[in-house]
């Protein structure tokens, strides 16, 4: 195992669990547009891909479209879905034990900046963050997970890709790592399955929040 020095973590799926909230927030802003939303389990892919890319990707709209569609989400997110979430077992124990042993951790989510910071806030999250990557709020001119990662990394004072380590719990995130050149761990407990982390390329994947901590 290499000696890693900064762990970037990614938030919905890895450190939290969003799926209330944001697939509330996607059924309203569906409905607000006139469309019937799916059952609930079709709407968990909208968690880990920024908005602009998902409601393009499964709805078919078109820039004007998604321009209203985020406007819709975002008024429910703000007022009820961004509190519609709860802590994976054993995530602070695990920050906890990470910042004992010397590491530095940052967060590089696609969750707009404004409201991560408001969620790891609220959770307790924040103490044990050291860097807070996150896509703009306008998730346009930092819209994709390698944008993301980019802007964290940046951040970091560490600048030896060979010591950074990304975790997260979808494609997305291993991919994100890759095109910089970082090692990832996947996580199989969030909304991503072992078959598409391992088709990713991630370089560890495991099962539970404590299995990190032991791989680090």
């Amino acid at each position: 195992m290499k000696k890693y020095t900064t762990v970037l973590f990614d938030l919905d799926g890895t450190l939290i669990d969003s799926g209330i909230g944001v697939t509330n927030s996607v059924a309203y802003a569906l409905d607000k547009m006139g469309i019937t939303p799916p059952p609930r389990n079709e709407l968990f892919k909208f968690i880990g891909p920024p908005l602009v890319q998902s409601f393009k990707e499964f709805c078919g709209f078109d820039g004007e479209q998604i321009d209203i569609a985020i406007k819709y989400y975002r008024e429910y997110y703000r007022d009820k879905g961004i509190l519609e979430c709860t802590m994976y077992q054993g995530v602070i124990e695990l920050l906890k034990s990470l910042k004992s042993k010397g590491y530095e951790i940052a967060l590089a989510t696609s969750k707009p900046e404004h409201f991560s910071k408001i969620v790891v806030e609220n959770k307790g999250i924040l103490p044990y963050l050291d860097y807070l990557g996150a896509a703009s709020m306008d998730e346009k001119t930092r819209a994709t997970k390698e944008a993301v990662v980019e802007y964290t990394l940046e951040l970091c004072r560490e600048k030896d890709r060979s010591k950074i380590v990304m975790i997260g719990d979808r494609h997305f995130d291993i991919n994100g790592a890759k095109s910089f050149s970082l090692d990832s761990i996947g996580v199989t407990y969030g909304y991503g399955s072992y078959e598409e982390l391992k088709k990713a390329g991630a370089t560890y994947i495991v099962n539970t929040t404590k299995e990190i901590d032991e791989l680090l």
